[in-house]
Parts: C-alpha cells; structure tokens; sequence
C-alpha cells in the first residue's frame, strides 16, 4: 500500500507508542510501530502507523482512554511504513 493510505501517530516516548499501539489493536484497528518519518519531528523515535481513514477514530479513542499523544497526521509521500 502506498503510505498515503496511512497515518501515524506520534507520541512523546517509546512506552506511549506501544501503549498507543496495544490499546488501537485491541479495538480492532491495524497498526504498526515505525521509526518516525523524517519529515516529521518528535521527541521519541518511533510512532504508530494507522490506516489513514482511522485517524478520527484512533484520535478518539486515545482521548477516551487517556492515552497521551503528540498528534496524528497523514504519513508523508515517499515514507516508507
């Protein structure tokens, strides 16, 4: 799939993104710990990567379970995920 079929969601440190990742899994959704594209920053080096028509439902999900993240955002052209 092309990465703009994909999101990811950035956090503040390695813990977060795999609590992030278990908590989307456990819903359902597909997911996948990836280094952070280059062309986004972020205070710790791995992010979740999301399928791009998630992205409301994932964000939603994180607020409801209180689950601290940086942002969601579409997964750059040409990053690799």
């Amino acid at each position: 799939m092309n990465s703009h079929h994909y999101a990811v969601v950035l956090v503040f440190a390695t813990s977060y993104a795999i609590r992030v990742e278990q908590l989307l899994n456990h819903a359902g959704m597909e997911t996948r710990l990836i280094p952070v594209p280059r062309q986004l920053s972020s205070d710790c080096g791995m992010c979740v990567r999301i399928p791009h028509g998630k992205m409301d439902c994932a964000r939603a999900l994180l607020e409801e379970n209180g689950c601290a993240f940086e942002g969601i955002y579409p997964l750059p052209p040409g990053s690799r995920g």
